[in-house]
C-alpha cells in the first residue's frame, strides 16, 4: 500500500520533535540534579523509593529548596518536575512513535480507512449471499409486476442507466422500438418483457442483460416499462410488432 508523502513528512516531523523534546528533557534533568547535588547539604538520611518516585520531599527539607533570591518578600522553592510526571511525559513519547510507526508508515493499525473498506467488504459479501439465496427465486415462469414506489424508482434508475441510448428517455423509442404504445415485437406482458431483458435479442442488437442485472432487477425494470404504457411521449417512434392487450 502507498504512503502518502504529506503523511510521511508529518510522522517524521512529530518524531523528530519528540526525540528533541526527549534528549532537552534528560539534559535538564541531569543539570538540575546536578545543582541540586550542589547546592544541598549532604544528608545521611536515604529516601524511601515512594519518595523518590514521586518527588515529594518532606517539610523539615524546605529550606534546603529555597533558591537564593526572593520578590517581594516571596522566597522561590527549587522544586522539580516530580518524577512520576517526567515518566509519563516519556511513556507519551514512546507511545507517539510507536503509534505513528504502527498507524501511519506501516499501516497495520486498523485506521478509519481500512476499517470502512473492511466494513464495505463485509456488506459486499453479505449482499451478494442475499442475491445468490433470492433474487435467482425469480424466473420467466413466476415473475410478476411488482407495483412498490422503491421497486418501481429502482426499475426506473436501472432504466436511465441501460435502456435510454435504445429506447429513449420516456421509452420513445430510438434504435429500439417505443416502449409506449400498445404495439410489441416480443409480447408485452412480464413474462414476455422478462424473457426478452434476460436473453436479449441478438440479431437485432439487443444484448442478453442476464450478465449485468440480476432477476429482481430485471423484474424491477419491466416493471416500470410496463408503466410507460399509454404515456404518449413527444417524437414516440411508430408502432412495430403485434398489437398486444397489456395490464
Amino acid at each position: 500500500m502507498s504512503v502518502n508523502v504529506l503523511e510521511i513528512w508529518l510522522v517524521s516531523m512529530i518524531l523528530m520533535t519528540g526525540v528533541v523534546i526527549l534528549v532537552v528533557t534528560l539534559q535538564l534533568q541531569v543539570t538540575i540534579k546536578k545543582l541540586v547535588n550542589q547546592t544541598a547539604p549532604t544528608s545521611a538520611e536515604k529516601q524511601s523509593w515512594w519518595d523518590s518516585f514521586t518527588g515529594l520531599k518532606p517539610l523539615e527539607k524546605e529550606k534546603e529548596l529555597l533558591m537564593d533570591h526572593t520578590y517581594d518578600d516571596i522566597a522561590e522553592l527549587d522544586n522539580p518536575t516530580p518524577p512520576w510526571f517526567m515518566y509519563l511525559f516519556y511513556l507519551t513519547i514512546v507511545f507517539a512513535l510507536v503509534y505513528g510507526g504502527y498507524y501511519h508508515i506501516y499501516q497495520d493499525g486498523n485506521i478509519q480507512e481500512t476499517e470502512y473498506k473492511n466494513e464495505v467488504a463485509i456488506a459486499e459479501k453479505i449482499r451478494e449471499e442475499y442475491m445468490k439465496k433470492f433474487a435467482n427465486s425469480v424466473n420467466e415462469d413466476n415473475v410478476t409486476v411488482v407495483k412498490e414506489g422503491k421497486d418501481l424508482t429502482e426499475g426506473s434508475q436501472i432504466y436511465s442507466t441501460n435502456c435510454v441510448a435504445c429506447h429513449g428517455d420516456k421509452g420513445q423509442g430510438g434504435v429500439g422500438p417505443n416502449l409506449t404504445d400498445k404495439f410489441w415485437i416480443h409480447g408485452g406482458d412480464i413474462k414476455d418483457l422478462f424473457k426478452t431483458i434476460t436473453h436479449g435479442v441478438p440479431e437485432k442488437g439487443m444484448i442478453a442483460w442476464n450478465k449485468t442485472l440480476n432477476p429482481l432487477q430485471i423484474q424491477k425494470v419491466a416493471s416500470y416499462i410496463l408503466t410507460l404504457q399509454g404515456t404518449n411521449p413527444p417524437g414516440a417512434k411508430e408502432p412495430q410488432g403485434t398489437e398486444t392487450k397489456t395490464p
